[in-house]
């Protein structure tokens, strides 16, 4: 029987918004909407463009 409470939860620091790759358009724009995102207190959505620019394939050229 256990007796002791568990050390707390530790959890990291949200990662920093992605920044866009040079000359895409795509990745451009979606860092514009997460500007505006951000700006307008919808954190979410603002998530949401940071994992499509993260995400967003660059093969040897900008979109």
């Amino acid at each position: 029987m256990k007796t002791t409470m568990d050390p707390p939860i530790t959890l990291d620091l949200p990662l920093s918004g992605p920044a866009p790759a040079p000359g895409c358009r795509v990745c451009g724009a979606l860092a514009r909407q997460r500007a505006e995102y951000t700006a307008a207190g919808n954190p979410s959505r603002a998530t949401d463009c940071s994992v499509e620019i993260r995400n967003h394939p660059h093969k040897g050229g900008a979109s």
